[in-house]
């Protein structure tokens, strides 16, 4: 057995100090010698155990503490109780990242507000609610306030951990003082023109999430991105989508209609691979929402060309999200479903969540009160 904290003299097999390999996976033993799995792929284990080996002395420090962080938001993820989605999010919050020509991305805005040598303790309400403040003079208040809450988890998470001796309360709380930014409402209203033009140039994967954000009215961030191939089952000569929503917990059964079928069979084939995901890249794994929402708007961007050679106005931006209130605006208005058929498919706890829900986003024209009095 190789000696327990000691660099190795042959770095050939690649492998960053402490990490093993053993059963075809590879481990860290940690100094009070726990062996820790840190996956099969031997990029991921080495860049875990940079965090682990602290090259730089970052320990203590909210950037450690950080990546720590995110560590655990992965095996949360594999254990099935974090989303992915919530882990990308995260990710974005607290990593710093590169696009594909070198120029660094908007991310990691925790990591460069709360640098070293600040630690979790130092953080204050003020401190936070100065981060949002300067988002919001950045043009990016919204995101700040995504960025907030991924703070406020990891504050939440170093408690509960007890890694930090003394760290009893969230700054981040309401309760603290802290308050975020102001957002409007989502009340775009995708018509029927838009999403045909959008759908005629898009992918089959973008169509195909179109399709079921639209029709099942669930969130295509964090549930449907997610669907696999074991969430198809045929009951009574049906086929129909069984899953659990990650917001509620609760089991749904959704029937597929023929057209949506259709979209779904080819890519998937009639001999199913378990678990492959229903909307997935050409490789056959799955899709980020923020790699397939880049996608949207590039389709976007086609479908009003062709409007402005036409001499037709440029339709505003959507994201898939917006298709979700679509789809229940158009169930209400213009198909006449019972709002209790809709607020059983959004998954909202009360009736008037879900008239909010609707209502907000209906621009249509009104017509006047045609009584005859008299």
């Amino acid at each position: 057995m190789p000696t327990v904290g000691r660099r190795r003299k042959d770095s050939a097999n690649g492998l960053e100090p402490r990490v093993y390999p053993k059963h075809g996976a590879f481990y860290y033993v940690h100094r009070g010698g726990r062996w820790e799995h840190l996956g099969t792929d031997q990029d991921t284990a080495n860049r875990k155990a940079r965090v682990f080996n602290d090259p730089d002395g970052l320990y203590g420090t909210v950037v450690y503490w950080l990546d720590r962080f995110v560590i655990d938001c992965e095996a949360r993820v594999k254990a099935g109780t974090l989303a992915q989605r919530t882990l990308d999010d995260y990710r974005d919050a607290i990593e710093i990242s590169h696009k594909k020509d070198g120029t660094p991305a908007a991310t990691g805005a925790l990591r460069t507000f709360f640098a070293p040598p600040m630690t979790p303790l130092d953080i204050t309400p003020n401190h936070v609610q100065l981060f949002l403040a300067t988002g919001a003079k950045l043009g990016r208040a919204y995101r700040a306030n995504r960025e907030k809450a991924c703070l406020s988890a990891f504050m939440s998470w170093l408690i509960v951990s007890g890694e930090v001796p003394g760290l009893i309360h969230n700054p981040c709380m309401r309760s603290a003082g802290v308050v975020r930014n102001p957002e409007r409402k989502r009340e775009r209203y995708v018509t029927h023109d838009e999403f045909r033009e959008v759908w005629a140039v898009a992918t089959r994967a973008e169509r195909l999430l179109m399709e079921l954000t639209y029709r099942t009215l669930q969130r295509p961030e964090s549930d449907i991105i997610l669907w696999t191939t074991a969430s198809l089952v045929t009951e009574a000569g049906r086929r129909k989508l069984d899953f659990v929503q990650n917001k509620t917990g609760r089991q749904h059964k959704i029937a597929l209609s023929p057209a949506l079928d259709e979209l779904i069979t080819p890519p998937v084939g009639n001999v199913r691979k378990l678990r492959d995901p229903l909307v997935r890249r050409l490789d056959g794994g799955f899709y980020t929402y923020s790699g397939i929402s880049s996608m949207l708007k590039r389709s976007i961007d086609v479908a009003n060309e062709r409007r402005r050679a036409r001499g037709i106005e440029p339709m505003p931006p959507f994201g898939f999200r917006d298709l979700k209130g679509k789809g229940a605006t158009d169930m209400y208005y213009i198909a006449k479903r019972p709002i209790e058929d809709i607020q059983q498919l959004l998954g909202h706890a009360n009736k008037t969540t879900t008239e909010i829900y609707i209502k907000q986003r209906w621009r249509e024209t009104a017509e006047p009160n045609m009584v005859v009095m008299g």
